[in-house]
């Protein structure tokens, strides 16, 4: 298990180091969001293939692993490639000067981001490095199930707000409609409910203490870059937006209060 991580990680760290090159000539660094879900997709398939012989729940976490890591990478991209540095890194560009952050990012972001790959996809190499036959049983089956959950609500979200932002008409306006009527993050609920989905077949596959990854992605989506950042951005920027905090949960879907 030690060597396959080993070899992942040397994987991903060349991967950022030339993403982190690629950003210094187009002084971009939200390139690096992109690259986010495509990482998860590399590390997995190079623990599905180097782990030895395929079994059912390799093939499934594969293909499970393959489009949720695609379909953020397409949505990201999508929405980023175009528009610019995103507002976060221009701050950081900013407070850390431009003549420093070329190198500074490096750290700050890219192998920051490559150490967080690592760890969030331990359930991953719970599951291929496990020596379990790899045949499926009823915890995969909720795995799947909790799969499905959360891919509909982070794809259908993210769809949503594309939708929404999409409409000029809809400019300073909150979207409260869709799964938005449920959760003020659908988006971020559905992502942490894949990486629990992770969690459990990696229980099923009987790895245990792996699942520490999705702790850590679920702490990292509601505490640190995800609901937390977003609004605090959101109370500043849309006044309605307090209105729909009355009335909407923040991450668990649950019906809107009167």
């Amino acid at each position: 298990m030690a060597i396959l991580f080993s070899h992942a990680a040397l994987i991903i760290f060349v991967l950022v180091t030339l993403l982190w090159i690629w950003s210094v000539f187009i002084k971009n660094v939200s390139i690096v969001d992109i690259f986010w879900g495509f990482g998860f997709v590399v590390v997995n398939a190079y623990y599905v293939f180097m782990s030895g012989e395929l079994n059912p729940r390799k093939i499934l976490i594969f293909a499970l692993v393959s489009i949720w890591g695609l379909r953020l990478a397409i949505y990201l991209a999508i929405r980023n490639i175009g528009k610019g540095e995103d507002f976060r890194y221009q701050e950081f560009r900013k407070n850390y000067r431009p003549k420093r952050y070329w190198w500074f990012s490096f750290f700050q972001v890219f192998l920051l981001q490559g150490v967080l790959i690592m760890i969030v996809s331990l359930p991953l190499l719970g599951i291929s490095s496990s020596a379990s036959s790899g045949n499926l049983n009823v915890l995969d089956y909720i795995g799947i199930l909790v799969w499905v959950i959360g891919f509909t609500f982070e794809a259908g979200g993210d769809f949503q707000l594309a939708r929404f932002k999409k409409d000029i008409s809809n400019k300073g306006k909150v979207l409260n409609t869709g799964f938005w009527r449920y959760t003020r993050h659908p988006n971020y609920f559905g992502d942490s409910a894949v990486w629990w989905s992770y969690a459990i077949f990696s229980i099923a596959a009987g790895s245990y203490w792996q699942i520490i990854g999705a702790i850590i992605m679920t702490l990292l989506i509601i505490k640190v870059s995800g609901v937390s950042l977003l609004e605090k951005t959101l109370k500043d920027s849309k006044p309605k937006y307090r209105d729909y905090i009355e009335k909407t949960n923040s991450f668990f879907p649950w019906f809107p209060k009167k």
